[in-house]
């Protein structure tokens, strides 16, 4: 079975279980995943939801936010009341 055949059987109620079996590393019946497919349920969760969910409600979507022309990120230098503990 190919990728495009899996993903047109698919469905939220299945792509759901297949994050959770991913999340937590075995199936709903307790057996374990191998690497092998955890890989593959994490690719077709990605494109199934690709194709099905809009992009801020995809798995693994990260806020970039929105900054107006000219604006600047905030300072990463830390404050000085918060100095880091170093130890020798």
């Amino acid at each position: 079975m190919n990728i495009e055949q899996m993903l047109s059987i698919l469905d939220a109620d299945i792509v759901e279980r297949l994050k959770t079996a991913v999340e937590i590393g075995k199936w709903p019946n307790g057996v374990a995943l191998t690497q092998e497919q955890r890989q593959i349920c994490m690719q077709a969760v990605i494109s199934w939801e690709h194709q099905h969910v809009s992009e801020k409600e995809r798995t693994g979507y990260i806020d970039k936010g929105h900054k107006e022309e000219g604006e600047e990120c905030d300072s990463h230098v830390p404050e000085p009341e918060f100095q880091p503990i170093r130890f020798v």
